[in-house]
């Protein structure tokens, strides 16, 4: 058991050093003008806080202009968009409604190439409807910005006050800084955080826009790809972006985490050995190292002693890291225990599973470039 507790600890001090490192380390500076944005969000129904979310982005970027996407059959879109255009009558939203869209094509990606011709500013914001970015978050992020990059943030979750929200929450809570930011030393990113990124619409061109990857599931990956492929740096960015999703009961709980576990696999597949080893290793391992624990913890009180240890240790690591993403992170020990041991199963229902729900939609996937509605 000590060796394995001294394997756990090496792989989370790894982690927490360089993800702290990154975060201490990073240009605080705000310089970008949000009067150079437009912030494009394709927009889907069915959660009860995308009304409040909505708003909270039109309030802390009055100075951007805004592209809403909705679709056609979305009568509940509709209604919310039209209700924010009428209580910001001086912002600038311009809301598009799309037919449902060809099979086989990323409704997302899709509605992205429709407008982004329409773009007038110099720079794009993708940003999906549950994530609110505040106006210090953008102008760091739009100083990261070259005519060669595009620049991704970092994610962390406000929960509703549900278990399941609270349960989803904390999982992105404990693994987003430890996920994205411990390699940055070493090498580029490998994907983006599709939640929220910037690019200059003249870089975007460069690579073909959206069009190249519209038959992709996964658009954060397939554009990283595409823009790698063009000569675009990704750079991730410590910038923090809050996202806020209700997660209603725990069915839905375990299909979001199925759709982002099955998402990580599609990623796996097109990495190389070395790569897929080195995530196994920093990320992977450790959920399987702590149910060894625990199962060994059961052997003898020195057992016992040596697990409430890890878990303090884990703790009082993990909190560090959120405090240095954002200070509203809240504490929730047992969560996050529960959260971590959880992981094995996502995985494994992710590679039996290939069929995911997304809101009102429902996928089978074959490859990242291959998937059909049902």
């Amino acid at each position: 058991m000590l060796l394995i507790a001294l394997l756990w600890l090496l792989i989370l001090l790894f982690k927490l050093f360089f993800a702290l490192r990154v975060l201490r380390t990073a240009d605080r500076g705000c310089h970008g003008e949000l009067e150079a944005v437009t912030v494009i969000q394709p927009i889907l129904s069915g959660d009860p806080a995308l009304e409040s979310v909505l708003a909270s982005t039109v309030e802390h970027l009055r100075s951007a202009a805004f592209f809403w996407l909705i679709d056609d059959d979305d009568a509940e879109a509709a209604q919310v968009t039209q209700r924010l255009q009428q209580r910001y009558p001086q912002q600038h939203i311009a809301v598009f409604s799309f037919p449902e869209v060809p099979e086989g094509v990323n409704p997302k990606l899709f509605k992205l190439e429709q407008v982004r011709a329409q773009v007038a500013r110099d720079v794009i914001l993708v940003l999906d409807d549950d994530a609110v970015l505040s106006a210090a978050s953008l102008r760091r992020m739009l100083s990261e910005l070259t005519d060669n990059t595009l620049v991704t943030a970092l994610p962390w979750y406000r929960a509703a006050d549900n278990l399941p929200s609270r349960l989803l929450a904390q999982f992105v809570n404990d693994n987003s800084a430890l996920t994205y930011l411990p390699l940055l030393t070493f090498a580029p990113p490998l994907t983006l955080n599709g939640m929220c990124y910037a690019i200059r619409g003249e870089t975007l061109a460069r690579a073909g826009g959206f069009a190249p990857v519209l038959r992709h599931l996964t658009d954060d990956l397939a554009m990283a790809t595409l823009l790698t492929r063009h000569g675009v740096r990704i750079v991730q960015s410590t910038a923090a972006v809050r996202v806020q999703t209700s997660v209603a009961d725990g069915t839905r709980y375990f299909r979001q985490m199925h759709r982002w576990f099955l998402f990580a696999t599609l990623l796996m597949r097109e990495k190389s050995a070395a790569v897929n080893l080195s995530i196994f290793l920093l990320q992977g391992l450790h959920p399987l190292l702590l149910w060894a624990l625990l199962v060994l913890a059961f052997g003898s009180a020195a057992h016992g002693a040596l697990l409430v240890g890890i878990v303090v240790i884990r703790h009082l690591a993990l909190r560090g890291v959120q405090r240095a993403v954002a200070p509203e992170i809240p504490a929730h020990p047992l969560l996050s225990l529960l959260s971590e041991l959880l992981q094995p199963f996502h995985l494994l229902h992710a590679l039996v599973n290939r069929t995911i729900y997304w809101r009102s939609r429902r996928y089978r996937i074959f490859r990242n470039d291959c998937f059909t509605s049902l």
